[in-house]
């Protein structure tokens, strides 16, 4: 795949997250939406590291990837927490910290 390639393929995926967090209220689709603008991250870092020849890109992209499990399964837990709480994962709904 060539690099440029991969840079617009990235900026699509960052934008949908992007837009995803920002519009959307229901917290699953805004979790999907931060794990998208992460994978995105790591596709550039990914091929710039193809591009330089060197191996940095892909340790942070490990590391990301690591993180980003780790944000899965506490997200989850709040996600389910708010479920049990409210029947709804709607954002809105939660008013808890507000105020």
């Amino acid at each position: 795949m060539p690099f440029t390639h991969s840079i617009i393929l990235a900026f699509l995926l960052f934008g949908i997250g992007v837009a995803g967090f920002l519009i959307r209220r229901n917290a699953i689709v805004v979790f999907m939406s931060i794990e998208l603008m992460l994978n995105a991250v790591n596709l550039l870092l990914v091929s710039f590291s193809g591009i330089r020849g060197d191996l940095d890109g892909q340790v942070f992209a490990f590391f990301i990837m690591a993180v980003a499990a780790a944000e899965a399964a506490i997200g989850l837990a709040i996600i389910i927490a708010l479920f049990r709480r409210f029947r709804s994962v709607d954002l809105e709904k939660t008013t808890l910290l507000r105020s």
